[in-house]
């Protein structure tokens, strides 16, 4: 397919790639993104990762008199279950960096119980990955759910980035 170029010397000029070659995705993504060039096709929406923990006296909610799971602990649980399901997709100078988190805390589980996480990944656009979380505990009980977004990142450049 070949790009048109007929506005070459008007101000309209495209200004990058991703404006000469707009279906072309790895373009876009190179010409888009500082940190990250390609990503493995194998990245792809409906891959899922379910993983148990049980809960520990340092996920415990400090402010609390009893002992009972707290908000930070679970989103560092779902944060952790995204990176996981994620990492055997990228290249080896790859990771994620969390970018957004908007999950609902919705029932109360005591320390010592497990909590089964399960993430799902619904969008792939450029580097910026949507995940859709969900917690359980062991009673069976919904107790968090929500969306985790993270960004696929090339270490090396990421590292040397001033």
């Amino acid at each position: 397919m070949e790009a048109d170029l007929s506005s070459i010397g008007s101000s309209s000029f495209p200004r990058s790639f991703a404006d000469i070659f707009p279906h072309c995705s790895v373009l876009r993504a190179a010409s888009a993104l500082s940190y990250i060039l390609f990503m493995k096709t194998s990245l792809a929406v409906g891959l899922t990762r379910t993983a148990i923990y049980v809960t520990t006296t340092e996920m415990r909610a400090g402010q609390l008199e009893n002992d009972v799971f707290s908000t930070p602990a679970m989103i560092g649980l779902m944060e952790r279950t995204c990176v996981d399901l994620t990492e055997p997709h990228l290249d080896e100078n790859e990771q994620t960096v969390g970018i957004h988190v908007d999950v609902y805390h919705l029932a109360p589980t005591r320390i010592g119980q497990s909590v089964t996480i399960t993430a799902e990944l619904t969008e792939v656009k450029d580097n910026k990955l949507r995940y859709s979380v969900s917690a359980i505990n062991d009673q069976g009980i919904k107790i968090g759910a929500g969306n985790h977004r993270r960004a696929v990142i090339n270490t090396q450049r990421f590292a040397n980035d001033k």
